[in-house]
């Protein structure tokens, strides 16, 4: 009997869930842990890391899962390798419900960065305003630069960054909403992670729009594994794995 357990916290990984619950399989959600208040899936959910990959083993040995679907953000990098190890342990097949990176069009500037650190260092320094759209956990390379920060987050339990301005707004944004907010807050710099998807790419509709230029860093390098892009596909591939194709 087929048993997923589908890693989420992203938009397709509810899409996914989704998907899953109305083909009538079995599985568990597992949120990270991040969030205060999780979006509700069609699915039993567990929440919070597993301790590594030695502990993820354990997690799917107990609980008699036979495949593993990573719909995670494209920055959570360590989830993923641990996924990719312990699938690798148990043999356990893995796929990974992946979104295509954005990609640069006519009228965009662009600087692609590796990390977070050289995104700070390719920064000015010359007190203009900066929208870092990075989320809370890389911020340390910035603080003490010379810029004005504006920051944006679903949610916030305390100010991670208190010389920044702080916004608190839940996606999917708009064109004309993020047009209008580098206006008001004057910003001429935005950084933001290849993450790719529709609900945040607003923000660089906009730049282009303005004529602002973007600091776009890299996702992190994963080693190979199988990954496709829609809720069909995966289920293609669960349907193939259930008949040994």
């Amino acid at each position: 009997m087929t048993r997923i357990l589908l890693l989420g916290g992203t938009t397709e990984a509810g899409l996914m869930a989704d998907a899953v619950a109305a083909s009538g399989l079995e599985g568990v959600f597992s949120y990270a842990g991040r969030t205060a208040r999780p979006v509700a899936q069609p699915m039993p959910t567990r929440i919070g890391g597993f301790g590594g990959v030695a502990g993820l083993v354990d997690y799917l040995r107990q609980t008699a899962i036979t495949h593993i679907i990573d719909a995670t953000h494209p920055f959570a990098a360590g989830i993923s390798q641990n996924a990719i190890a312990a699938s690798a342990q148990t043999g356990i097949p893995l796929i990974a419900l992946e979104r295509p990176a954005w990609q640069p069009g006519p009228g965009d500037d662009w600087v692609t960065v590796a990390d977070f650190e050289s995104a700070a260092a390719s920064l000015p320094g010359d007190g203009s305003g900066v929208f870092l759209a990075i989320g809370r956990q890389n911020l340390a390379p910035f603080l003490g630069r010379a810029h004005r920060w504006m920051l944006r987050f679903a949610e916030v339990a305390s100010h991670p960054m208190p010389d920044a301005t702080l916004i608190i707004s839940r996606g999917p944004f708009t064109v004309p909403g993020d047009t209008e907010l580098l206006r008001r807050h004057q910003i001429r710099h935005i950084v933001a992670k290849n993450a790719g998807g529709s609900a945040a790419r607003a923000k660089l509709d906009a730049a282009r729009a303005l004529g602002l230029p973007v600091v776009m860093i890299d996702r992190p390098a994963l080693p190979p594994r199988h990954a496709v892009t829609t809720p069909d596909q995966v289920l293609r591939w669960l349907h193939d794995a259930d008949r040994g194709v």
